[in-house]
């Protein structure tokens, strides 16, 4: 929103939401009458694309989108080195609306100008004729349009909106008021209507423009540079022809410089090109190697789970994961698509997140695989392959720490990363499993006064250090698998095993119960009112409404971590995994130790760490 909201300034349809799209029901139902009244044979050429074009304009974008947060993560090309923040993906979350603004007026058009029924599929002379128009008339009048949206008035209602963003994405390019919106379209109206008149307009031409504007505001926007310095070499004009993204992010960090639209001349013209321009430009296109202090190797989970990635849907990124939403459905076809690409070409880890915390710098990569796959067992072996993989690249790089997160450290498939640290022995960067931070925040979640837990884990190593550290305190803990009570009831000193209980008599009685994996059935056993604290790193399904479920072992994270926009997994906003954390700690503490194996990290000092570097419980953020 602008810092003075002029008229005109929200969208007709904000307040339906994502119901926002049944403003194209006019198109639908009118195209549904022709065909069932007259057949598909009275649908033109230019009425039959008007809905596949704005489908085709939203794939373009997204892949802008996920191109531009893919590049800005691992790509030494990056423009302007800072973070992107939760406000401002929530403020470009509309970058649809215009498409459909435009499909509306595309639609209102055909109606209005019966001439355009008859449109060919193509003319060149028209295309020419589009292009000439455009450079002159619709650049002029838009590099003046946009020098008066900067007028101290103007800004203030309407064009600080879009430059509330700093650090642009492909989508903050069509971030403005819906009264700037208005005159855009008039703006780019012109060479079509100039075609129209004339008459030589063709379908694609139209469409061929439409692309042509988008392809060039998603490149200025997208925050790395691109566009390579041969072309320049080879036909030197270009340099005013041509914008590049560098150039106009200097717009946006200066504010009254470069206002030209794709076309640099009217500022070189007018004297208003930032005078930094070229060294901008090639110091971006060099770039600076950067070596993270930290890798947190991740991976996909559910289908729909490649869409919650940052490089994914940046508005489903930005909310804990959910694959209840209607939306996730309609994609499935999509997520198995590249849910199969991804099994077959998906040859090494891919870098979905950077993040700063003051100095130090921290990579996310995600294995290419998803959950099912973990519990194949001829898949064990390719991705401990891929995993090991990942960390030599980071031993290689000089990266301090790699924290194995989710189904990447399981006993079951590495023995918690053990068979990485003795089939290299050497290695640089240290493993984390993160079990002793995963510990400590379990055990801080238990109220202090608790005289009873019901533990109904497997014999994971954070089960045994918990029910080690509840019988030191003299809490009683009481379990129904005999196996792993006997497991457990050997590490126990002595004087503290007899706090231990295989019982399954007294578990009605308690109302606290630590669990990894429990099913729909064991859930309905616990009393009225039981708690629920997983120590997996998956959330456990709701299936009481009567009992309290409490989140999987993480922490909030400083008011100092930057670039941080997108939800880890199905937690809370600004809160992070304890596994995740036990490696940012491990790197920021300088820890030379491994923690992977039946090693543990000690739970009060992890804890004490993560407190001390800022870090906060979730009860108490």
């Amino acid at each position: 929103m602008a810092t003075r909201p002029g008229p005109l300034t929200e969208w007709p349809w904000q307040r339906l939401g994502n119901f926002k799209y049944v403003v194209m029901a006019p198109v639908v139902v009118h195209g549904a009458h022709r065909v069932v009244s007259k057949g598909w044979g009275d649908i033109d050429l230019a009425y039959s694309l008007i809905l596949p074009s704005l489908l085709l304009r939203m794939i373009h974008n997204q892949i802008w989108i996920s191109l531009s947060r893919y590049q800005t993560a691992r790509s030494k090309h990056r423009i302007v080195d800072r973070g992107i923040e939760f406000d401002q993906v929530d403020r470009e979350r509309g970058w649809d609306d215009q498409i459909l603004f435009n499909g509306l007026l595309f639609y209102v058009g055909y109606l209005a100008m019966p001439s355009v029924r008859r449109m060919p599929l193509w003319r060149t002379d028209g295309a020419v004729m589009t292009a000439l128009v455009h450079t002159g008339p619709v650049e002029f009048l838009y590099y003046w349009f946009h020098r008066a949206l900067h007028h101290h008035f103007l800004y203030s209602r309407y064009h600080s909106h879009h430059h509330a963003s700093i650090v642009t994405e492909p989508i903050t390019s069509v971030i403005h008021p819906f009264a700037e919106h208005v005159v855009y379209f008039i703006l780019f109206a012109i060479p079509i209507l100039s075609t129209i008149y004339v008459g030589n307009v063709s379908a694609m031409g139209i469409v061929a423009y439409i692309a042509y504007i988008d392809f060039m505001n998603n490149m200025g926007h997208c925050n790395f540079e691109l566009v390579p310095s041969w072309i320049f070499q080879i036909f030197p004009p270009l340099k005013y022809m041509i914008y590049t993204p560098s150039f106009h992010s200097l717009h946006h960090t200066q504010f009254r410089t470069n206002y030209s639209l794709f076309m640099p001349f009217y500022d070189y013209i007018y004297n208003t090109m930032d005078k930094s321009s070229d060294e901008l430009y090639e110091s971006s296109l060099k770039g600076t190697e950067e070596t993270p202090d930290l890798v947190h190797l991740t991976h996909m989970t559910s289908l729909e789970s490649a869409y919650h990635l940052r490089i994914g849907i940046a508005s489903i990124a930005s909310k804990p994961y959910s694959n209840s939403a209607w939306y996730m459905w309609a994609l499935w076809p999509l997520a198995w698509l590249s849910m199969v690409l991804a099994w077959i070409y998906g040859s090494s880890a891919f870098v979905v997140e950077r993040i700063k915390l003051n100095k130090m710098k921290m990579q996310t990569w995600a294995i290419p695989r998803y959950n099912f796959q973990y519990g194949l067992t001829w898949e064990r072996e390719p991705i401990n392959d891929l995993i090991e993989k990942a960390i030599l690249d980071a031993d290689m790089r000089g990266v301090k720490v790699v924290s194995l997160g989710l189904l990447n450290q399981t006993k079951q498939l590495n023995g918690n990363g053990e068979l990485f640290r003795q089939k290299y022995p050497k290695l640089g960067v240290r493993i984390v499993d993160g079990s002793g931070l995963a510990t400590a925040v379990v055990l801080k979640s238990i109220p202090s006064d608790a005289k009873k837990v019901f533990l109904h884990t497997g014999s994971s190593k954070i089960a045994r250090a918990i029910a080690m550290a509840l019988c030191s305190r003299g809490v009683q803990v009481i379990m129904n698998e005999k196996k792993e009570y006997d497991m457990l009831k050997l590490q126990i000193p002595e004087n503290r095993a007899i706090y231990l209980k295989l019982s399954s008599d007294d578990i009605p009685q308690v109302k606290l119960w630590i669990v990894d994996n429990i099913d729909d059935d064991e859930q309905k056993m616990a009393p009225k009112g039981t708690t629920f604290i997983p120590i997996s790193q998956f959330p456990l399904k709701k299936v009481r409404r009567d009992c309290t479920y409490a989140s999987t072992p993480a922490m909030r994270i400083p008011e100092e971590m930057k670039n941080v926009h997108s939800c880890e997994n199905w937690l809370p906003r600004r809160v992070m995994s304890a596994w995740h954390i036990a490696g940012i700690l491990h790197a920021l503490e300088g820890w030379n130790t491994h923690e992977c194996g039946d090693d543990m990290m000690d739970a009060e000092k992890s804890w004490s760490a993560a407190i001390r570097h800022g870090f906060l419980p979730l009860s108490k953020a």
